[in-house]
């Protein structure tokens, strides 16, 4: 199936093929890496996010007679795969969390004008979101890391991480309130 090809059939259509061919999986692996490396890689780092992305798709294909395409899109399952991956590496993330805090803002890399001012803004902000990130509840990082990172809707994520709409909604608002006081308490600070 050529790449376009596969843009085109809906998640359905793919389980369906590749449950008949089992050898079809990598049009799912092909259309969803991308995105799941970036979002394990948002929350550890480059070299975890190959190995859990990697894993993320070995359990998929393990576990694809499970996969049910009424309870919702194949994204949002992978994503719940890849969460829970990183679960298992939680405190290792708390660690890293911890440590970019501690390390400070990296150089500016000269570049267009945007970039620059998006890049010295982020700088600046970096060791402090890397505390509140490390602040919140695993609940309320998986569930902003996964609107952030993973641009994935409130329903994606309840489905991803076996919630409900409204438990998203809430850790979402705890998350974002938890992070902005903690920014601020340091913004006082200085």
């Amino acid at each position: 199936m050529s790449a376009e090809a596969s843009e085109q059939v809906t998640d359905a259509e793919l389980v369906a093929r590749y449950r008949r061919d089992p050898h079809l999986f990598t049009a799912v692996h092909d259309r969803y890496y991308r995105d799941i490396y970036l979002y394990v890689a948002g929350r550890l780092d480059t070299q975890i996010a190959e190995d859990l992305a990697a894993e993320t798709f070995l359990l998929a294909f393990d576990r694809r007679d499970r996969y049910d395409p009424e309870r919702g899109d194949l994204r949002p399952w992978l994503f719940g795969i890849a969460t829970n991956l990183i679960a298992r590496h939680r405190r290792k993330e708390t660690r890293h969390y911890k440590a970019l805090a501690k390390l400070g803002p990296e150089p500016v890399v000269e570049g267009h004008e945007d970039r620059v001012v998006t890049s010295v803004a982020a700088e600046r902000l970096q060791p402090q979101l890397a505390r509140a990130l490390a602040a919140l509840s695993g609940g309320e990082r998986d569930v902003l890391l996964l609107v952030a990172l993973g641009q994935l809707s409130y329903d994606e994520v309840a489905q991803a991480l076996g919630i409900a709409v409204g438990t998203v909604g809430s850790r979402l608002s705890r998350a974002r309130s938890k992070i902005l006081a903690l920014i601020d308490k340091e913004n006082a600070r200085e």
